[in-house]
């Protein structure tokens, strides 16, 4: 550590440092332009190949070459009932579009019986590494529909392309609007935080850069590597690198202030600084890192991809707030805390009260009665659990949106006039001699509309079964399990039918998630665990901090909730579950370890109860900055007009903020005051955690390269 702090802080290593920065930047820079171009929102693209639906997948592509392509479902609608000019309307749409856009056959036109809607099927092209292929396409199909169409006739785009579509539009050029509009927020908590006009740009600066440069990493993988990347872990990128990364800034520039007023040399200052501490800031970035790296044992593909998206920008931010800053604000010198430019004074303690007021009485209430402030946390911590009672998940795509788009308004129009599950049948795909007896079990399977047969080639015979409830209800869902159950307890060759389509995939979704919790959750937990006790070499401390963790998490969950409810987005996707989890345990952990890697160090000094204490007082102020600044980086996932987005925001702001307010500042403080020194064992030895008197001053860093 000593080295690596001498390096990024040495008087001719700095410009190294800032070389190799900026041409990382270069590169990094120049690829992660192509992020967006190698995103795969599809939903089947993220489900793993032993799902049904997936298997459903390669049947199509491989005998009924419906390789790369998904349907539009266009519908018409007048109210008082459709015209003969409308009907001759989609006719000469039908043309066009099979001339202009389709892959294949356009279907044709389905009238309700009340002769109030009709729709057509038409198949678009897609690319799995271009989205864009067919947001065009749909785009495409838009224009034709609507260029001289008669008036009052409402023409919508729905179906599986028209949700992605939908989808693909509200996350295009969100990655710049989410940076833009993250690193704002972050510039005004800083600025406020230091009161400075120049300080709060040179982590910016560095994060901008450190984000970039990870952005590009990301795209080389996924476009070299296969590594799946989707508008989801495109965004939490941008936010872990911008959240993240202003973190670990507040923490190395409080110690950099700190050193300042002991040292004339800057360059002194920051080595002692940059190895103080780089022992927090690696077993934060570790912890989140390899908790992050567990997703990669998850089943959808989805989530193996999360995991290296957010360990790549951990790992970059980290490495950059640990050496380019430092590199910087040597550069730069004192004059960037203008205008209250630390200076050296004389018998400066950075571990006293001074300067500390607000902190110091936080603590000295803690210690006074440790007991009963725990407890008292603790039960306000569990009366906010109770709100998980709330947590209701099924979220349908109508309820995915915060506005109104197409495929949802589609959707509705033929619920309304067909049955709901036109636009998405369930396709079950069977070998020939039991096309049959497919049909016959599977129509008479209840919330099955009817049944056809589509084509039969190479062997296999293609049905579609129209649903009487919209594709992806919760009630689709069961009706989909019905028809596998009752092909599988039938006989000859029906029982090896495979079952697939838009009301599958959100089936075989939901049992995904259901089994990535079961398996990740308490494989973070050990992470998470282990990690503490090598930070810590604490049994009991590393024990108490997770279950603090976990108590926050349960809290964060609940409270979310009654939120949710109060917005009227009360269900959620069944992935915020897991997506909450990693980050509220991985991240929320990270203040806790702030907070004990000071205390252990202030605990040689002074021993148990005043190390506890002094810990408190010293880090409150900028772990608290870092909570803040971190939960309103989250807060800005509100931007995007999805509820997922918004909902995960939420969750993960609520989250940090209770870790940061309730479980750093007085839970985990009371309980280590009220275990006492055993609360270190086996780590620290009696003679380290008894009183003594502190050292006022630490040992001087050798001369920086």
């Amino acid at each position: 550590m000593s080295r690596y702090a001498a390096f990024v802080a040495g008087r001719r290593s700095k410009w190294v440092v800032l070389v190799l920065w900026f041409l990382l930047m270069g590169i990094g820079g120049s690829l992660a332009a192509g992020l967006a171009d190698v995103q795969d929102n599809d939903p089947e693209a993220w489900l793993p190949s032993s799902a049904q639906s997936t298997k459903a997948v390669q049947l199509a592509e491989q005998y009924f070459a419906d390789k790369d392509s998904s349907t539009a479902v266009i519908v018409y609608a007048r109210e008082g009932g459709l015209t003969q000019a409308d009907l001759s309307r989609i006719d000469t749409d039908r043309a066009r579009l099979a001339d202009k856009v389709a892959i294949g056959k356009v279907s044709s036109a389905v009238v309700s019986e009340d002769k109030v809607a009709a729709f057509v099927s038409v198949p678009l092209r897609t690319s799995p590494s271009d989205n864009k292929v067919l947001t065009d396409k749909v785009t495409e199909a838009g224009k034709i529909t609507s260029a001289g169409a008669p008036a009052g006739l409402d023409i919508k785009i729905t179906g599986e392309a028209g949700s992605i579509a939908d989808f693909a539009d509200v996350y295009s050029g969100m990655d710049g609007a989410l940076l833009g509009v993250a690193l704002g927020v972050v510039a005004l908590l800083l600025l406020v935080t230091y009161r400075s006009p120049v300080l709060w740009l040179i982590p910016l600066i560095t994060v901008g850069l450190a984000s970039q440069v990870a952005s590009g990493v990301v795209y080389l993988l996924a476009k070299q590597a296969g590594l799946v990347v989707n508008g989801q872990s495109a965004y939490v990128l941008m936010v872990i690198s911008v959240g993240v990364g202003t973190d670990y800034a507040l923490l190395l520039i409080s110690r950099y202030r700190e050193e300042l007023h002991r040292h004339e040399d800057r360059h002194t200052a920051m080595s002692l600084a940059v190895r103080g501490s780089l022992p927090a800031l690696a077993a934060s970035a570790a912890t989140v890192t390899i908790a992050s790296l567990c997703l990669v044992f998850g089943s959808m593909n989805s989530t193996r991809g999360l995991g290296p998206v957010v360990a790549i920008g951990v790992v970059l931010v980290f490495l950059a707030m640990t050496s380019l800053l430092p590199a910087l604000l040597v550069i730069l010198g004192r004059w960037v805390f203008w205008p209250v430019k630390p200076r050296v004074t004389a018998g400066y303690d950075p571990n006293s009260a001074q300067g500390h007021g607000t902190w110091a009485k936080i603590a000295e209430a803690v210690g006074r009665r440790p007991r009963a402030v725990w407890i008292g946390t603790a039960l306000v911590l569990g009366v906010m659990v109770l709100g998980i009672t709330g947590v209701h998940t099924g979220q349908t795509q109508a309820e995915q949106f915060t506005g109104k788009v197409d495929s949802v308004t589609g959707q509705q129009v033929l619920a309304k006039h067909f049955p709901a599950g036109s636009s998405a049948p369930a396709d079950v795909y069977v070998r020939d001699a039991g096309a049959a007896s497919a049909t016959a079990v599977v129509a008479k399977v209840p919330g099955v509309s009817s049944v056809s047969t589509q084509a039969a080639k190479g062997g296999w015979t293609h049905l579609t079964a129209v649903l009487r409830d919209a594709p992806d209800s919760a009630a689709a869902k069961d009706t989909v399990r019905d028809i596998r159950t009752a092909l599988d307890g039938s006989t000859g060759p029906a029982a090896d039918a495979v079952v697939g389509g838009q009301s599958a995939v959100a089936l075989d979704v939901s049992v995904a998630q259901g089994d990535e919790e079961t398996l990740l959750i308490p494989l973070i937990l050990a992470v998470v665990l282990v990690m503490l006790f090598i930070l810590l070499r604490a049994t009991i401390a590393s024990a108490v901090l997770l279950g603090s963790v976990v108590l926050s998490f349960a809290a964060a969950v609940g409270t979310a909730s009654l939120l949710f409810h109060a917005l009227d987005h009360a269900k959620i996707d069944r992935g915020l579950v897991l997506f909450g989890f990693i980050f509220l345990v991985a991240l929320g952990v990270d203040y806790t370890i702030f907070l004990m890697t000071r205390a252990k160090e202030e605990v040689r000094l002074r021993g148990h109860r005043e190390g506890i204490l002094t810990a408190v007082t010293v880090t409150g102020g900028v772990i608290t900055s870092a909570g803040v600044v971190l939960a309103a980086t989250f807060c800005v996932l509100a931007a995007i007009p999805t509820v997922s987005a918004l909902q995960q925001g939420l969750l993960v702001a609520v989250g940090i903020l209770l870790d940061t307010f309730l479980v750093r500042s007085l839970l985990v403080p009371a309980l280590a005051l009220d275990l006492g020194p055993r609360f270190w064992r086996p780590g620290l030895t009696p003679q380290e955690t008894a009183p003594h008197e502190p050292a006022n001053s630490r040992a001087e860093e050798p001369s920086t390269a």
